[in-house]
């Protein structure tokens, strides 16, 4: 009974609430082989040279390498650093980006890494606990999160790609896109040596990450650092539900534990704001031991403050940033050069694997890329496309990081509590939230009724059974914030492309006759 009063409420805010946006925002967009010769270690120079060229070899480079010369593509991919990546962020794999790595061939690129197997989250408040599996019922029992060491995983996907004789890949750093009458021919890049060269293809794909110096010329970038993680390493001790990923609703905001390997845990402190306290003066320290160990669950408080002892505190900066593409042609952006969102849901490489998967099957049918222009008209859908994923991952980290940060508002702390209370609760209030973030249920809709249902849910826990005026009053204000925290970020992501994509045109592109 609770529940129907929940998702009836919930229909008819979110109906109401889609209904105002959609009125306010603002209409967005509008033999191809020869017989050249391939080697193992690269193309050998020849009459058209690469179809593609990638610029930086990470999630989204390597995969898409692989995932295109796997389809008889050659393929140039270009990588400032071909050493072993060292990250704090990107070590967790949702299920629903497992999934994508499968339907890649990729799948053994999270074996021989010590990988380890996610099964859900554990959710830490007040000295209270939750545990919320994923829902894999009805999956392979090999479907599950995987979390590991960011690095290894990079050097697998590399592995993979340059496993395949018609791709190329090579240490360079790309400095500009060859631009000729509005369209992009190829790349300049440095060599190792310092030597300057040019690199031509029908289509170069820009995914170089977050600090992406091309982006600039194929979107429109709005980055913002609501916050920086800062990442320790916990060495031999165990979570308090093994295999999943733990979430703490710390003050000021939350922390983060989860498996890299067999014996090592990641622990995420988040800092609100865009500085941390020193590390070098001890200040970051002291701050770790003051403020973060007294919140941390007494399992993992001993090996916290060794890892602390241990000066292996490494601060990073959280960056969001919303797609907002400027189609060129010859040209295409990806991966955190193109959009960013919180980690903090570690929905990111998710996104990026099923980007790769949309573009593959948006070039899979075309003979050759040399009309750029048609390729460019055809390649608008791309970015309407993939909406279902990465507007459903993107909305949630930023809202749930706002709803997981604490805050002297009533009404802020009530819609906090609520949000753990209702996942608390089981069945469809834990899976179908956690179905969300973990990329096995990317819909839009579904995602705005249970950030409702949980706003109702804090009223209903608020107002009964004493009601009173104040407590009424704090849950519409409740209601009201909720909102004045989504609608934002929808707004950002674009209210047609993620519940009406059938409105644009781009959605029902055709491949061009080229």
């Amino acid at each position: 009974m609770v529940f129907q009063y929940l998702v009836g409420g919930a229909t008819v805010v979110a109906s109401l609430f889609l209904g105002y946006v959609f009125l306010h925002s603002s209409r967005r967009g509008k033999s191809r082989r020869d017989s050249t010769k391939i080697q193992r270690d690269g193309l050998v120079a020849g009459e058209g040279g690469a179809d593609v060229i990638i610029v930086g070899a990470g999630v989204v480079g390597s995969s898409l390498a692989y995932a295109l010369g796997k389809d008889g593509q050659r393929v140039h991919l270009l990588e400032r650093d071909l050493s072993e990546p060292d990250r704090i962020v990107g070590e967790l794999l949702q299920p629903g980006g497992y999934l994508k790595l499968v339907e890649l061939g990729l799948e053994d690129c999270v074996k021989e890494i010590d990988a380890q197997q996610v099964f859900g989250y554990a959710l830490f408040k007040d000295g209270k606990k939750t545990r919320i599996p994923y829902p894999l019922e009805n999956f392979p029992s090999d479907v599950a999160g995987r979390s590991f060491h960011h690095g290894r995983f990079i050097c697998r996907l590399r592995e993979k790609a340059s496993s395949l004789p018609n791709v190329k890949m090579e240490q360079g750093t790309v400095t500009s896109l060859l631009e000729e009458n509005g369209m992009i021919k190829g790349v300049r890049y440095k060599t190792q040596i310092d030597a300057e060269l040019t690199a031509h293809a029908a289509l170069t794909v820009v995914c170089d990450g977050c600090f992406s110096n091309l982006r600039r010329s194929l979107c429109n970038p709005k980055v913002e650092v609501p916050s920086c993680f800062v990442g320790l390493v916990l060495e031999n001790c165990q979570l308090p539900f093994p295999n999943h990923g733990h979430v703490i609703l710390a003050d000021p905001s939350p922390i983060l534990f989860y498996p890299i390997s067999s014996s090592e845990i990641r622990c995420l402190v988040d800092v609100p704001g865009k500085t941390v306290p020193s590390v070098s003066n001890g200040e970051m320290a002291s701050y770790l031991k003051t403020v973060v160990a007294p919140q941390i669950p007494a399992e993992l408080y001993a090996s916290f403050l060794s890892a602390i002892e241990k000066g292996s505190i490494r601060p990073m900066a959280n960056r969001s940033m919303p797609a907002d593409p400027r189609p060129t042609p010859g040209a295409l952006l990806m991966g955190d050069a193109f959009n960013m969102r919180h980690p903090l849901t570690g929905g990111g490489m998710t996104v990026a694997l099923s980007d790769v998967v949309v573009l593959r099957d948006l070039l899979k049918p075309l003979r050759d890329f040399k009309d750029s222009s048609a390729l460019c008209a055809y390649l608008e859908s791309f970015y309407t496309l993939r909406k279902p994923v990465a507007s459903t991952i993107n909305t949630l980290a930023g809202a749930l990081y706002k709803v997981f940060c604490a805050s002297p508002d009533p009404a802020r702390k009530e819609m906090r509590q609520a949000c753990f209370d209702y996942l608390s609760l089981g069945g469809i209030f834990s899976t179908g939230p956690v179905a969300l973030l973990s990329g096995l249920n990317p819909r839009p809709l579904s995602l705005v009724l249970h950030f409702f249902a949980v706003a109702i849910y804090g009223v209903w826990c608020l107002v009964f059974p004493l009601p009173s005026l104040k407590r009424a009053y704090t849950g519409a204000r409740l209601i009201s914030g909720a909102s004045s925290i989504i609608c934002p970020i929808i707004r950002a992501e674009g209210v047609r492309q993620m519940f009406f994509p059938f409105t644009i045109a781009a959605y029902y592109r055709v491949p061009p006759a080229i």
